[in-house]
């Protein structure tokens, strides 16, 4: 396979001198301090302890970091993929996780070796669109847990009063930090900036407000190599496998997309194949050291970029600052507020959502806003993988539709004095019923030559189409002649075997395109 087909385009060299070490360190630091209360978060989402989450985001960060399809990236423990394990956790315990993190990553990598990451580019660009736009909603609508706080009756209540009031003002101070820094300097990632600047001002001030360390202890060792304590027969492989396969398309799908949507912003291209096997190997390693999985993370990878990351070197530090965080320097990291790094979520949010879609929605076809809205809401209300086929299916039946009503006939006659009906438009199961109407048998002559020469035959149903067409003639005490059939039709016939019996013309000229052995006279006309 040619790289051009497999999306494996070299990416453009990136100078490596002190000041883009610099910008890929500190991006790095930054995408590291926002991954701390999600994977914290999504861990809590999936019912497993903390630091399974720190791990995962770990793990995952670093081996796509070193051979994912895509530099500039951001892996780790997601919303999306916690979602699913929440279930298997509850019934079956955290090492049943574990195995299926483990067999989630062999399919990923079975997917990878297989190429058939390529596949992703039959995703139709409104379904990125809705993608997106879904999950700058999601990525909102998560950061709005951290405006509750705990109620006497155990449970969470939102914020009031000063409380609330000293959260959105750290919050708004981020989101200007970030906004505004740009336009002065970008010798430092506003991200960062952001974060240090509301650090500072909480703890200078001894301001009252929540801190990571609040949400729960990041303190840890290294992880251990651990086997998943499960029985290994037949009855675990029935309880793990179908989360595997859930997992590991919800999984390549948003690293897929974030792929794509990372190389636009680049203007670069990256491999999806072999992202997919760095997928694969990342969760099959973590699942070996006590982590939860994952994929892609758009928002991260947002922030890295955002933050001028443009190598692999970004993605490493922020793995290598997380683990640092987890053995050796919790207690700071504990003390930055939360407040902070919502409003760097909420910058990610402005960023991510496609705020041109708003304005085309009422100049593109019906039926692609009609998918982007479905995609975007899918979404948010169920989760990525289902959003991103139903609107692939909406979009390819929507195509079928299309092409079915293209399926049109001229008549003329041929040089034999032979009735000829010269199709447009493809023969599939859509076009049928059309094709079936363009015909008369009872008042055609004795010989009928349908061409091809501006027509295909796609599938089964076609030659199913054909072949009712014939025996209708045949009935009639007439004859059908096929000409200009291309090579795949030849082939899709000739695999038909008696399937179609109808006198097919040879045409030695058909590549030329000169003379197709017929003549189309003055009455000519549309059919």
């Amino acid at each position: 396979m040619s790289a051009r087909a497999e999306g494996l385009a070299p990416v453009k060299p990136v100078k490596m001198d002190a000041a883009r070490i610099k910008t890929e360190l500190l991006a790095g630091l930054t995408v590291a301090l926002a991954l701390v209360p999600e994977a914290v978060a999504f861990a809590f989402v999936a019912g497993v302890n903390p630091l399974v989450g720190l791990y995962a985001a770990f793990f995952v960060g670093l081996i796509t970091a070193c051979i994912g399809g895509r530099p500039g990236m951001i892996s780790g423990a997601t919303g999306a993929l916690a979602v699913v394990m929440v279930s298997l956790v509850a019934q079956h315990g955290v090492e049943y996780l574990f195995a299926t993190v483990v067999l989630m990553g062999i399919i990923q990598i079975g997917v990878g070796l297989l190429r058939w990451g390529k596949f992703i580019r039959m995703v139709p660009h409104p379904v990125m669109l809705g993608f997106v736009n879904g999950l700058a909603i999601v990525i909102f609508l998560a950061q709005m847990g951290q405006f509750k706080v705990p109620d006497s009756a155990g449970g969470l209540t939102w914020m009031s009063g000063s409380q609330l009031y000293l959260m959105l003002g750290l919050v708004a101070l981020t989101m200007a930090v970030i906004w505004f820094l740009p336009k002065l300097t970008k010798a430092f990632p506003a991200p960062l900036a952001g974060i240090l600047v509301v650090t500072a001002l909480v703890l200078g001030f001894n301001l009252d407000t929540r801190s990571v360390g609040d949400l729960a202890s990041i303190s840890g060792g290294l992880p251990q190599f651990h086997i998943p304590m499960v029985p290994l027969t037949f009855e675990t492989l029935k309880i793990i496998l179908p989360y595997a396969i859930i997992l590991s398309a919800i999984g390549l799908i948003e690293s897929l997309l974030t792929l794509n949507l990372v190389a636009d912003l680049t203007n670069t291209k990256g491999g999806a194949s072999k992202e997919c096997v760095a997928q694969g190997t990342a969760n099959v390693v973590t699942g070996f050291f006590g982590g939860m999985g994952g994929c892609a993370m758009i928002g991260q990878s947002m922030i890295n970029v955002k933050s001028g990351a443009r190598t692999r070197i970004s993605g490493i530090a922020a793995a290598l600052f997380l683990l640092s965080f987890i053995v050796i320097a919790s207690p700071l990291i504990e003390q930055i507020p939360v407040a902070a790094l919502v409003g760097v979520m909420f910058m990610v949010v402005i960023g991510t959502f496609a705020w041109a879609s708003l304005k085309i929605v009422h100049k593109i076809p019906l039926i692609d806003a009609l998918v982007m809205v479905v995609v975007t809401c899918v979404t948010v209300y169920s989760d990525l993988a289902v959003a991103v086929v139903v609107g692939v299916i909406i979009s390819a039946l929507a195509y079928a539709w299309n092409a079915a009503s293209r399926i049109s006939a001229r008549i003329g006659t041929s040089k034999e004095g032979w009735k000829v009906y010269r199709l447009s438009g493809p023969l599939f199961f859509g076009s049928t019923t059309g094709f079936v109407d363009l015909f008369d048998p009872a008042s055609d002559p004795d010989d009928i030559v349908v061409d091809f020469i501006d027509s295909r035959v796609v599938d089964h149903s076609g030659l199913e189409a054909i072949d009712a067409l014939a025996s209708k003639y045949e009935a009639a005490g007439k004859r059908l002649h096929l000409r200009h059939l291309s090579p795949d039709c030849q082939k899709l016939l000739a695999k038909a075997g008696n399937l179609v019996e109808v006198s097919v013309l040879e045409d030695p000229d058909y590549e030329i395109a000169v003379d197709y052995g017929h003549r189309f006279d003055a009455s000519e006309k549309p059919s």
